[in-house]
Formats: C-alpha cells, structure tokens, sequence
C-alpha cells in the first residue's frame, strides 16, 4: 500500500510517527512487532489491528 501511493519508506515512517527502522521491519516481515505501532501505520490506510476469532474446528489438542 506504501508503493501504492507512492510514498518512501521515509514518508511512512514521518507521517505514521514510527521509526524507519520499524518500517522496514514491517515490509521484511518480521514475525515479532508492536501491535500498537503496527496500528499506527495502517491507521493511515484505513486499517486498524484486532482480534479476530479462531476456527477451533483446526485446532490440535
């Protein structure tokens, strides 16, 4: 979505107030970030974070 209008990882860091480092931590998909950060980046897409309930028909117990 970054690309898509047309802003630098630089832009996104400034106007979502988190730092670039976060940002290319982010798009290389690192499996443990701030929730909190993660929100406030796609905040600025429109998108929010949550919870969202488990199939537990998948699950192996």
């Amino acid at each position: 979505m970054r690309k898509q209008y047309g802003l630098t990882q630089i832009d996104l860091s400034a106007k979502a107030g988190v730092g670039l480092r976060f940002v290319r931590e982010l798009e290389q998909g690192k499996q443990a970030l701030r929730m909190d950060k993660v929100n406030q980046v796609l905040n600025l897409f429109g998108a929010e974070l949550a919870p969202a309930p488990m199939d537990r028909s998948k699950l192996e117990l």
